[in-house]
Formats: C-alpha cells, structure tokens, sequence
C-alpha cells in the first residue's frame, strides 16, 4: 500500500494553480487577500482555476480577517455562487468571541453545501476547547479535514497536540474522525516527527513562495516537498 502523503498548496490564481500541480500538488486551497490570512476568491477565478487544472479544489468561505463569521448572508451567497459555478469541496470555520463554535453560521452555509466535503480551518487553533469543538462539530455533514498547526502560534508549538490528535483519530475517538491536515508555520524540518506519528496530510502556502507572498507559486518548491513525502 502507498504510504504516500497528502499536499495541499494555496493558489491566489491561475499561475499559482498551474505551477501547484506541476510541482505535484494533490490539492489547491483557492482565496485571495493573504493579508487578511485568506477570504473567498471570486468565482470568476475559481471557474479560470478549474478550467486550468484537474486536481481537486477547495474554496475559502471566509469573507472577513479573524474567525468571527461576520454577515452569515454574505457567507451563504458566495457558498450559492461558487456552487453554481461548479465548487464542489469548501473550506470554513467560525468562532464566538468566547472561543467556542459557532455552528448556526457553520449550519447556515452547509445548508448550502449539499453535503459537500469540507476542512473546518485554523479556527480551531484559536478556540477555547479543541476537544469540545472537535465533539461539537462531529455529526455536520461533509466535515473530513481539520487544517491546524495545533497551536495559534504555529506547528513548532503544536507538535505534541498534532501528534495527539493524530492518535486519537487512529484510535477512533469521538470526534476525531476527521483528517488532521497540518499547515501553519510548517517547515520540511517537521515532516519526520509528524510522519512517524502517523499524519499523511499536510498544507503550504509561503513554503511554496521562496520569493514571497508577491510572487507566484514555485513549481520547484512544491516539488521538493512532494518529494519529502512521497
């Protein structure tokens, strides 16, 4: 059996989505607005993008900086949109000011989702009880992936909580059945603990720009991770 890994790379646009697959990318987490940390991209660019590429998308439901849902309407609009459009896999993730979940607004997009597969973000690195929103989140449909670093200040800090959460989902805890996708602050200097712990899935996005978030995708960078993990 393949012990080959999941990587998953941030594309902005076409060029980066071209340049994600050459380097052997397996997946693209499409947005746009990397200064507020990634909102939704239009659907202008995610129909450009599928038409350039064949490889899985996810689209960003994001439509402010932080991870308060701001106005869920304008949430669920863009959801109608790009699945009009054809997006068939999300990306999202909601907290209340207190930290904990907030499952109406995730509620009210899904709704619009169909069942669609989804990653709930790097919320959870800020919410106030990981384990409680992973328990809460549980039985929403479509919900396969968490993207986390395991700790809000990036994956140096959040090892020891990946490595957990990695266990726990091999050991069929509730609320742990989701793919631990780890990104945040990820470098090829943490891939061996992390595979030896047993994750196979992990996200770039600067790794894939050694020139900075002003330039695109480097096929060669994405490249030499596909490389580590294979």
């Amino acid at each position: 059996m393949s012990n080959r890994a999941l990587l998953e790379v941030i594309a902005l646009d076409v060029e980066d989505a071209v340049a994600a697959q050459a380097g052997g990318a397996d997946r693209l987490e499409l947005v746009t607005d990397m200064a507020a940390d990634g909102l939704t991209p239009p659907r202008e660019t995610f129909a450009a993008i599928r038409a350039a590429v064949d490889i899985p998308l996810r689209v960003m439901l994001r439509t402010s900086d932080g991870f308060a849902a701001g106005d869920v309407s304008e949430l669920v609009e863009a959801a109608r949109g790009l699945r009009a459009e054809g997006a068939e896999e999300f990306v999202l993730g909601f907290l209340h000011p207190d930290g904990s979940p907030d499952l109406d607004a995730v509620e009210a997009v899904l709704a619009e989702l169909d069942g669609c597969r989804w990653t709930f973000h790097r919320a959870i690195d800020r919410a106030a009880d990981r384990d409680g929103l992973r328990k809460a989140l549980a039985e929403l449909p479509g919900l396969d992936t968490y993207l986390t670093a395991g700790a809000a200040t990036g994956v140096a800090d959040g090892l020891t909580v990946l490595l957990a959460e990695a266990e726990a989902g091999r050991r069929g805890e509730p609320g742990y059945g989701a793919r631990v996708l780890v990104g945040g602050g990820l470098t090829l200097s943490h891939l061996p603990v992390l595979r030896e712990g047993g994750v196979d899935a992990f996200h770039i996005g600067g790794a894939a720009r050694p020139s900075g978030w002003g330039r695109p995708v480097s096929a060669a960078a994405v490249a030499e991770w596909r490389a580590a993990l294979a």
